[in-house]
């Protein structure tokens, strides 16, 4: 039988599982009666710890929400996962957040036995992340926290708007989620004017309060990261193509991040492929990875340079191999 000090943190660690625990099952894990466990589960809540019971079948215990931060229990993979997010976090851009990720990783690193510790130097010497190539736009913790907000509680927002060529808008719309791509964040919401979703940079974002009166939620399809994917990238693409490939839309998709394109099912046997890229000979890259034969007509800049690929493919292989 576990001593005292060892039971708690032991039972401390199970509740602090998701899920809600019986007392037999709690008493059969410890090796200790139901009697203990309660006497145990008091002891907890002396110490600060929030635990809730509830009966029924399904009931148990739960640690619950407090109003202070109780001292939390990690193993030894969950405590290099957050010191290596703290980290990470530390280097982001969102301003704010840096210096308590510090603050938080400095504490956590004292107390972490040599074993991890040394673990997570390693990882600190032998890493190394590549800098930006152009400057980061950093997002307000305050703005996006009134973002967030407003998408939990399912209020319209007010908010004013840089667009891409810079200049003011005022916008009115249902905001849906908050969506981080690479170094940038985007806000995810039906706009009220346009009747139709819309992605915006939320650096460009100065919210108006107080929000305004709750809206019934609408179903995004396709999900909000893959909305932001593709209207990320081909708002930046300089090229588009819209391509048939001749092959199943089911086998295409396979082959194609939503990054990337969209499949558009013709028939069983042919679909069409909507793409694009900063340069023809990107786009062209693209279609030669699909391994499928297709057709193009349009944009002509990328027809004629398949066709100078074409020629030049044919001279680099001998006439003894050529048919």
């Amino acid at each position: 039988m576990l001593d005292t000090s060892a039971r708690l943190l032991r039972l401390l660690s199970l509740l602090q599982t998701p899920r809600a625990w019986p007392g037999s099952e709690l008493a059969e894990r410890l090796g200790v009666s139901g009697r203990t466990v309660r006497n145990d589960i008091d002891r907890l809540r002396e110490l600060g710890y929030p635990v809730d019971a509830t009966r029924g079948a399904t009931g148990g215990y739960r640690l619950g929400a407090g109003a202070a931060m109780p001292p939390l229990l990690l193993d030894d993979e969950e405590a290099v996962a957050v010191t290596i997010a703290l980290r990470t976090a530390a280097q982001g851009a969102v301003p704010g957040t840096a210096e308590t990720s510090l603050q938080a990783l400095a504490k956590l690193e004292q107390v972490l036995p040599s074993r991890l510790r040394r673990r997570v130097r390693t990882l600190q010497a032998y890493t190394v992340a590549v800098p930006a190539d152009r400057p980061v736009p950093s997002v307000s913790a305050d703005v996006l926290t009134t973002l967030v907000s407003a998408c939990r509680d399912r209020e319209r927002l007010r908010f004013d708007y840089l667009d891409h060529s810079g200049s003011p808008t005022r916008r009115l719309v249902e905001p849906y989620r908050a969506v981080n791509w690479g170094q940038r964040w985007y806000l995810v919401a039906w706009d009220v004017e346009r009747e139709d979703w819309r992605t915006f940079r939320i650096d460009r974002i100065q919210p108006r309060t107080p929000t305004g009166p709750r809206f019934a939620p609408r179903e995004l399809p396709g999900g909000a990261a893959a909305y932001v994917s593709l209207r990320v990238s081909s708002s930046a693409w300089r090229h588009h193509a819209r391509v048939t490939v001749h092959a199943p839309a089911t086998a295409v998709i396979e082959q194609i991040n939503p990054a990337v394109g969209t499949v558009e099912a013709i028939d069983a046997h042919s679909c069409v492929l909507v793409t694009g890229a900063d340069t023809v000979q990107a786009l062209a890259v693209y279609l030669g990875m699909l391994d499928f034969d297709f057709d193009v007509t349009e944009p002509v800049e990328l027809v004629t340079h398949l066709r100078r690929l074409a020629d030049r493919y044919a001279r680099s292989t001998p006439p003894s191999l050529r048919r």
